[in-house]
């Protein structure tokens, strides 16, 4: 069932001809979705599960809007026009409206079987099950940028995030006193440096199982202390697994990490810019972890900040990739293509580093960029990834 509450200005309320197009148009939209459309009587009653649509019918119904259901409705607000009586006009004003309250909405206009498909796309998305993501610890102290608005989350994303305290993640980690299957790993280490990180990933293992988590990020420099390990090896295990682990407690690398699974089915590398190179327009990204799956061989390492634990010095194929990151006020993406042009090893970086030659300048970086990580993943994916983030109202930063 979708519902629909119509709007018209007060001078059309007795111009049965407007309601009887806007009939036409849901009985039209109702055998091409198979859905039921069902008028409702207030702007509250838009409220609850599934799509809820708002009917322009006629100019001058801005303020009709504005004063009844802006402040009953939270939205998502998607605004259903027709090509007559100004609709779609008042509807565009409507749309600025609600972008210049940061808040999610679309104008659904167009022939019928467009708009059809698009009532589609969205009933499917608004019967999701909401995703539990963890926030182990907070953003470590250097992401300055990365707080998140988490009914903003909730609302556009669909994901709802779940505070866990430090003290119940190491009182986790040091329950666990196992041995590493050190034969499941493609390289050799020591022995007791690979059981103190596996130990790691059974502790966050115990978090995942009692919050019930799709995901996580991990404040993991505290970890460091509390038990002289690394959480590297632990967080590639999760991504291996498909349940989504970030780095350093930074939320909107987390998103994004989710969706490129949840919507691609894409493992992504968390990854920090080292160095750039504007004449060439290759930036190199290096970071500890990344999904073992990832990799076509890899060695063990220590971690680079503090030279203990377990890190992960991985070899990726050469070739396409896409590079994604969301903002931390969940409304603007970066997305650009290019090519992995060789794998890099200095001791000055953390451990996995690659160099990418990129299709779009690498000057967003210097000027324009949404934060130290940014996420790739492989393949030419750029077009699917800004459909889908455009779709949900978010806005492309070149």
């Amino acid at each position: 069932m979708i519902k629909v509450y119509a709007i018209k200005s007060i001078l059309s309320k007795s111009d049965e001809s407007v309601t009887k197009e806007s009939l036409k148009l849901l009985n039209d939209l109702k055998e091409l979705t198979r859905e039921e459309f069902v008028l409702v009587d207030s702007p509250k009653d838009l409220k609850g599960s599934g799509l809820s649509l708002i009917l322009v019918q006629t100019g001058g119904s801005e303020g009709f809007f504005k004063k009844d259901i802006y402040p009953v409705f939270e939205g998502p607000y998607y605004l259903l026009t027709y090509g007559s009586s100004n609709s779609l006009a008042a509807s565009l004003e409507i749309l600025s409206f609600i972008k210049n309250n940061a808040k999610k909405g679309e104008v659904l206009h167009g022939d019928n079987s467009y708009v059809a498909n698009r009532i589609k796309e969205l009933s499917k998305v608004s019967k999701e099950v909401t995703y539990r993501l963890g926030v182990l610890g907070i953003p470590s102290d250097w992401l300055i940028s990365s707080e998140v608005d988490y009914k903003k989350c909730k609302d556009i994303f669909n994901i709802e995030l779940v505070d866990v305290l430090e003290d119940e993640i190491i009182e986790a980690i040091k329950k666990h006193n196992s041995k590493a299957p050190y034969n499941t790993f493609k390289a050799k280490y020591k022995e007791e440096e690979l059981d103190k990180a596996y130990n790691i990933y059974l502790g966050l293992k115990d978090i995942v199982t009692k919050y019930q988590l799709d995901g996580f990020t991990l404040r993991c420099f505290d970890i460091l202390g509390a038990v002289h390990s690394s959480s590297c090896l632990a967080l590639a295990l999760f991504n291996d697994e498909g349940i989504t682990a970030a780095c350093e407690g930074d939320i909107p690398s987390m998103i994004t990490m989710f969706i490129l699974k949840k919507q691609f089915n894409s493992l992504s590398f968390q990854a920090n810019p080292n160095w750039i190179d504007p004449v060439k327009n290759e930036i190199t990204l290096a970071h500890c972890t990344l999904p073992l799956k990832m990799t076509r061989d890899y060695v063990f390492d220590t971690h680079f900040e503090s030279g203990i634990g377990v890190g992960i010095h991985g070899n990726l194929d050469l070739g396409a990739v896409t590079i994604v990151k969301i903002s931390s006020n969940l409304e603007l993406f970066y997305t650009e293509e290019g090519e992995i042009i060789t794998n890099e090893y200095r001791k000055d970086r953390c451990r996995t580093q690659i160099v990418i030659h990129l299709n779009g300048s690498v000057n967003y970086f210097l000027t324009s960029s949404l934060g130290n990580h940014h996420l790739v993943i492989y393949g030419n994916r750029k077009e699917e990834v800004k459909n889908y983030l455009k779709s949900l109202g978010l806005r492309e930063v070149k």
